[in-house]
């Protein structure tokens, strides 16, 4: 759960710090004092879109920190992230005004799509149109199998699904018309001749390129080494007839001073040596001797390899891959026949296997659909919605091959909020309110399977008034025995039922607006409920009415607790 936020320069807030409880937190103020803003600083800090428009007026950059105490889930989030938190888990985000993100999870940088992530596991929030979410029927089925207890089931059929899939690509792959076919087999045979005709080696380019730049450049390289070589050898006073002179000098003194041994053998050595070199620059000038045919057939032969590094995109070890995967190519598609009717048993064993699965799946659906109508329809009796009717309806996936990547399911709900009427489709029955209370029921029956601690509802109470808005409130206050809540409201019937209250309110300071956060005490609340109730003026009246609904709050909550409703 969430028990910290500090939010800087984020649209009307210039700086609040706030401290939630850990069951039911009310966020009320007047239209535009900036409620809202809070639960989208919440989001920003989970990874939710940002943009620079968030950021104050004047402000270089805006800041959202919030702590949570972690979860199962999002501890083990951590240690797959290898992120260390020392007992509290912090998640931070700034935003700068040009636009530019930044965040971190107990100080270690992450991005906005690793904080969603771990977001997911920590709050769910639910935003003022989210309940139009209840018209979109193809969420019903994630709403049932999210209900239904059967993991196996859904992971069996996932795996049949998968692996028909798989062959069925394939066959895809392998199924093209008749000139297809025979244009590939063209194009692969024509490359193939190519690139066996050119006969590649590793390492040719590289030589050739050598060989050719020796050439280009071959009366440089004969001059310098036929200085080198009348220096060494053929000039009168040759560096090896001196070295040679030297040497028998030196040994000569050796042979009466045993200690120039070493001096000697060095000049001996070096006599050596540079008669080796002198031989192998002669027999280097004399290969030096390059006819016009052998350049001409360099310069062609290195034409003929770039032309087709460039063409495969690849070096020469590339271009005999290139060659291997065209033969392999080439080899599937004349045989594409043979493998296409092995495929077509395999697919009809995947079929099966698949239609099984999606079969369990099923059963184990229509199940858990009898249990959801009986648990949300319970919820909605206790939202002031006595006879209302809740229906799961399953069909199955019409044609071939009778199921999708959902299973063999299309799932709907339908709902009749009057007696006497039959259950229809919710886009064409439901109101606003109806909608409203139908997600809050939808939300109490998930939250035992979801692993978050924290839900949030941002004005959840739209369309609801009167007993209804008394039901809401207290189907809050019992969800929130189980996890902590924390709802933006207008109704001062669900406001009376929270453990914790904040007020929002704005003030304009020097032709600047500035939104505040205050905790309230009792006798805050009294007056925020008065408020809330239509008086502008806490009349002793309203300020009876609203300590008199407190009270009723608290004794509902005093019962709850003890085991009552």
């Amino acid at each position: 759960m969430i028990t910290d936020l500090h939010i800087e320069n984020i649209a009307v807030i210039e700086r609040s710090d706030i401290r939630f409880g850990p069951a039911f937190n009310v966020l009320t103020g007047e239209t535009g004092a900036g409620k809202s803003i809070v639960i989208d600083a919440i989001d920003a800090v989970l990874g939710g879109r940002a943009s620079r428009e968030i950021v104050r007026a004047g402000a270089d950059k805006a800041l959202v920190s919030a702590v949570f105490t972690a979860s199962d889930a999002a501890q083990r989030w951590l240690e797959e992230n290898e992120i260390d938190c020392d007992g509290e888990l912090i998640l931070l985000r700034r935003i700068s005004a040009d636009g530019k993100s930044a965040c971190r999870v107990c100080g270690v940088p992450v991005t906005a799509q690793q904080l969603r992530s771990l977001g997911g596991l920590l709050l769910d929030i639910h935003g003022q149109n989210d309940g139009r979410q209840l018209l979109d029927e193809t969420r019903h089925l994630e709403y049932l199998d999210r209900f239904g207890d059967y993991p196996e089931a859904i992971a069996a059929f996932s795996g049949a699904y998968a692996r028909y899939r798989a062959v069925k690509s394939e066959m895809e792959r392998l199924r093209m018309d008749e000139f297809e076919k025979e244009r590939r087999i063209a194009r692969l045979s024509a490359e193939i001749e190519e690139l066996e005709s050119a006969q590649v080696r590793p390492g040719e380019t590289e030589e050739l390129e050598s060989r050719c730049t020796l050439m280009k450049n071959a009366g440089k390289v004969a001059g310098n080494l036929q200085r080198a070589y009348d220096a060494l050898y053929e000039a009168d006073d040759n560096a090896i007839a001196l070295a040679s002179a030297a040497a028998e000098c030196t040994q000569a003194a050796a042979a009466v001073a045993p200690e120039l041994s070493d001096a000697a053998k060095s000049v001996s050595d070096a006599c050596f040596l540079l008669t080796d070199a002198s031989e192998r620059i002669s027999d280097f000038l004399r290969g030096l001797d390059f006819s016009d045919e052998e350049f001409d057939r360099i310069e062609t032969r290195l034409s003929l390899l770039h032309r087709l590094e460039r063409k495969y995109a690849a070096d020469e070890a590339g271009l005999m891959e290139a060659l291997d995967d065209r033969r392999r190519q080439l080899s599937e598609l004349e045989s594409a026949e043979d493998l296409l009717q092995a495929l077509e048993q395999d697919l009809k064993k995947a079929q099966q296997s698949a239609v099984t699965a999606a079969k369990a799946l099923s059963k184990a659906r229509a199940g858990a659909a009898k249990e959801l109508e009986t648990r949300i329809e319970s919820e909605l009796r206790d939202l002031n919605m006595p006879a209302v009717r809740f229906r799961v309806e399953l069909e199955a996936v019409p044609g071939e091959p009778g199921f999708n990547a959902g299973g063999c399911d299309s799932v709907r709900f339908l709902m009749s909020a009057n007696a006497g009427e039959a259950p229809g489709r919710i886009a064409r029955i439901a109101s606003g309110g109806e909608l409203s209370r139908i997600m809050l029921a939808m939300k109490s029956v998930l939250a035992a399977y979801d692993v978050v601690d924290t839900l949030i509802f941002d004005e959840i109470d739209t369309g609801v008034s009167g007993i209804a808005a008394q039901r809401v409130g207290e189907k809050m206050g019992n969800l929130s025995r189980a996890r902590q809540i924390i709802c933006v409201t207008h109704l001062p019937q669900i406001a009376a039922m929270a453990d914790s209250h904040f007020a929002i309110s704005k003030a304009v300071r020097d032709g600047r607006t500035f939104t505040s956060v205050t905790p309230l005490d009792r006798d805050g609340r009294v007056r925020e409920l008065a408020r809330l109730h239509g008086g502008d003026i806490a009349t002793e009246t309203a300020l009876r009415a609203a300590a008199e609904q407190l009270d009723a709050a608290d004794a509902f909550k005093a019962n709850a607790n003890s085991g009552g409703r």
